[in-house]
């Protein structure tokens, strides 16, 4: 014992220095943890790569910006560093092969609206308020919705603690309130319980929960019309942004539309689809200039037709008559999930005039004939109390989406969706199965791990590629760096060919009459 109290005493002025010492190694890994919190990694597969391979930015002594490798290199990158215009040449040749495909389709998620809103200097939203409820009914709703959320892969990805949220539904009638996963169930989720809860119970009419059934009756009407504000909150906010800003804004919105439009006149058009209920794409249309074709026919209330007609626009030539040219800038567009201004009036799906910028849609309900509340908004799932009208038109509209992509030579290109719509998951998928079809997934983030998930469990990596991180898949990077230039392909092309007329493929002879 006097052993070890010798030994104690006789290290004592040494404790505060490997406390100091301690100290300073804890902080040093509290700070090397905080930096690996924050870096950003990005995963890039194309062309022949084999897997996604993780990229990381950093800069050098000089602050030049450069991308490294983590983990694998490939043989493309043996040093294990390249720049963003090492990255350009491997990327940019490949999407124009791909957006250059006998078919080609554009997905557009959320990503999109949430990147423009930012550029504006707007706050982040995509209209997905908190989930919650005030009735008798909010327990139920609540664990038929974790079921339709763990069917999309949404929770399962991440870490979830059900039995904590469903303890919270017991005690105060919360719905989703659940702090410990990564994705809690959303409004989409509510309405779609909510709204077949609802028929069931219109069809018991238990006159003892009449009362009931009125109540959530109404909550839904008040949730649906609390989200389309919200939905018009993401527009008023771009509309009225600073002047400069906003245009800028469009400018790049505008440069990322027209690589995907600009087909050549022996490819057909660009199928458009996307699973917002804002108007962000058809501002960006009107504002680059290209012509939208959907199933909409009329000028003043244009109705939704059933009719699949390939309708398509072409020109005749001055002092040229029988033989009509390929008019550019034409996009077939579909909106997978409806849309704000779309509403059921009279047993047909209108879209009404709702200015862009909009703070509400109530006064617009009100116009002659319509005969409509909020609950005839058509955002999927609606609030339609019969199953035929819950699922029209957006049948129809997913039959459009896997005819366009499920069929050779056909690639589907996604931008800002994040895979968590399974309805859209099971199409891609069949997609796939043939062979000569390609996935092209461009995403800010994936931090949910659902495209990579995706990516692992369905097998078709070779038919697959991905941009996923800030540094390849923001609206800068991709604009300024990745996307072909359609306009400048073309002319170079056509400078490219008269040189090899004029001097031959080497060029030589040219280089040597210029020198004489």
């Amino acid at each position: 014992m006097s052993d070890i109290s010798h030994l104690s005493s006789e290290n004592e002025p040494n404790e505060q220095t490997q406390d100091n010492s301690l100290n300073a190694s804890k902080a040093d890994e509290e700070t090397s943890a905080k930096d690996n919190k924050t870096q950003v990694y990005n995963f890039l597969k194309v062309r022949d790569d084999e897997r996604a391979l993780k990229l990381a930015r950093s800069s050098d002594d000089a602050g030049l910006k450069k991308i490294t490798f983590p983990e694998a290199k490939p043989s493309w990158a043996a040093s294990g560093v390249v720049s963003v215009d090492d990255l350009r040449a491997r990327i940019e040749p490949w999407l124009g092969a791909l957006l250059q495909a006998e078919h080609l389709s554009l997905l557009v998620g959320s990503g999109l609206s949430t990147a423009l809103q930012l550029d504006v200097g707007a706050q982040s939203n995509n209209g997905m308020e908190e989930v919650t409820s005030n009735t008798k009914y909010a327990k139920q709703i609540y664990r038929k919705a974790k079921e339709s959320v763990k069917a999309s892969g949404r929770v399962l990805c991440g870490k979830s603690d059900g039995d904590t949220a469903e303890k919270k539904v017991e005690n105060d009638a919360t719905v989703g309130k659940d702090t410990d996963s990564l994705s809690s169930i959303n409004l989409e989720d509510y309405f779609r319980v909510a709204n077949e809860l609802l028929r069931g119970l219109e069809v018991l009419d238990n006159e003892e929960e009449r009362e009931d059934v009125w109540k959530l009756r109404k909550e839904i009407e008040e949730k649906i019309q609390n989200f389309a504000n919200n939905i018009l909150s993401i527009e008023n906010q771009i509309a009225t942004a600073d002047e400069e800003k906003r245009e800028k804004a469009f400018q790049k919105l505008t440069r990322f539309l027209v690589p995907f439009a600009s087909r050549s006149g022996v490819r057909e058009r660009l199928n458009l689809f996307t699973t917002n209920y804002d108007r962000v794409l058809e501002a960006g249309a009107d504002v680059a200039g290209l012509r939208l074709v959907d199933r909409f026919v009329g000028a003043l209330s244009p109705i939704f037709r059933s009719s699949r007609l390939d309708v398509d626009m072409h020109y005749n030539p001055p002092g040229i008559r029988g033989e009509p040219r390929y008019l550019e800038g034409v996009v077939r567009y579909a909106k997978l999930h409806g849309s704000i201004d779309w509403i059921s009036a009279n047993d047909e799906i209108r879209r009404i005039g709702l200015p862009f910028g909009a703070t509400t849609v109530e006064p617009y309900l009100q116009a002659p004939g319509l005969n409509a509340d909020a609950s005839k908004i058509m955002i999927y799932p609606n609030a339609a109390k019969d199953r035929e009208t819950a699922e029209y038109p957006y049948v129809e509209l997913f039959r459009d989406f896997a005819a366009a992509i499920c069929r050779p030579n056909s690639v589907l290109v996604t931008y800002g969706y994040s895979f968590g719509d399974e309805h859209i998951n099971r199409v891609i998928r069949d997609m796939l199965t043939i062979p000569s079809t390609h996935l092209l997934a461009i995403a800010y983030d994936d931090n949910t791990g659902r495209i990579r998930k995706a990516f692992e469990d369905w097998g078709r990596q070779n038919q697959i590629s991905l941009m996923l991180g800030p540094d390849l898949a923001s609206l800068d990077a991709l604009v300024d760096h990745f996307l072909p230039r359609p306009a400048l392909d073309e002319t170079l092309c056509r400078m490219t060919q008269n040189l090899e007329r004029r001097y031959g493929k080497s060029g030589q002879s040219g280089n040597k009459e210029g020198d004489q």
